[in-house]
């Protein structure tokens, strides 16, 4: 089977599209014909070797797919072969084939395609995981997302709205923010140029908002808490803008608010039913047009290594897809 082959951890330029085996799924396992990769801003680092995941080589970027059950490992219930499935693997996804455990493994309903369905696992199952288990979301609290261009913070958007809150979308540029106000943004701020502080300050009727969706990190983090709620939560998802922010402790003191971790790898690992349990609610949502994952562009195989590169340049708006 072709694959496409990370050996060294020198970035996309270092990707070559090679020649597999096809793995039988041992016990608990399933084989996966892939349909469809969507590839996510953590990609451009695992292959760099600045992600907390470090395969060994060879492996393959690409965490979550949808596709055709293949083959079926001992000891595997509730799937068949030829049955339509999303899963999250981590990584090794831009594969003709990839093997994946069954337990991450949920079947696809009609009504639902294989690109949709291959952007929901991480940044969506990362935004409900986030905003509900972690950021005590309730309907009617204000969310401001930082990176609400990217496929992360757009997910976020999407979720807020699902869960009825009112959603301040903030991004660097007023064309691609134009995509947040579609997917259920109220408000939108464009970061660049403004006192960030004094702007997320100025949300909710002067209060500030209760929850803040992180995505991004670097200059923006500690203004935007600043600017949080009395009892807020700051929840703290990735580094897209590149530097891990240092948090001058007294504002979370002075704010009566929350740093909350959110990390959904983990999350996936320590809570299994709750991650089947949210699959099968996001997977709903999208089959009921609540959610509309946005495909920005569509890669085949040999081109992953312009994918990531696109990523890396943030030339992309929402999700990218592979398609093996």
């Amino acid at each position: 089977m072709k694959a496409v082959l990370c050996k060294s951890l020198d970035g996309p330029d270092a990707l070559e599209v090679g020649d597999l085996p096809a793995s039988e799924p041992d016990a608990g396992e399933v084989a996966i014909r892939v349909s469809a990769v969507a590839l996510n801003f953590f990609d451009t680092l695992i292959v760099r070797g600045k992600y907390q995941t470090k395969p060994e080589f060879p492996f393959s970027p690409g965490g979550e797919l949808a596709g055709i059950v293949a083959r079926i490992g001992p000891g595997v219930e509730g799937l068949s072969v030829g049955q339509r499935v999303l899963a999250y693997i981590g990584y090794n996804g831009c594969r003709e084939e990839a093997i994946a455990p069954a337990r991450r493994v949920i079947a696809l309903p009609d009504g639902i395609s294989d690109e949709a369905a291959a952007s929901i696992p991480i940044a969506y199952g990362t935004a409900l995981h986030g905003l509900e288990d972690r950021g005590h979301l309730w309907p009617g609290q204000t969310v401001l997302v930082l990176g609400a261009t990217g496929g992360a913070g757009l997910a976020a958007v999407e979720v807020a709205a699902c869960l009825n809150a009112e959603v301040v979308a903030a991004g660097t540029s007023d064309e691609k923010l134009k995509i947040c106000a579609e997917r259920g943004a109220a408000q939108l701020l464009n970061l660049p140029g403004i006192d960030v502080k004094e702007a997320v300050r100025a949300l909710n009727g002067g209060k500030g908002p209760d929850v803040i969706y992180d995505c991004i990190g670097g200059p923006y983090a500690e203004p935007a808490l600043r600017g949080i709620a009395w009892g807020g939560r700051h929840l703290v998802v990735g580094f897209a803008a590149g530097d891990i922010p240092k948090i001058p402790l007294n504002i979370v003191l002075l704010k009566g608010c929350e740093i909350v971790g959110v990390f959904w790898g983990r999350h996936v690992a320590m809570n299994l039913p709750g991650f089947r349990d949210q699959m099968t609610r996001l997977i709903q949502w999208c089959v009921e047009g609540k959610i509309r994952p946005h495909i920005d562009r569509v890669f085949s195989l040999a081109e992953t290594a312009e994918a990531l590169r696109a990523m890396e340049a943030r030339q992309i708006k929402g999700k990218v897809i592979v398609k093996p």
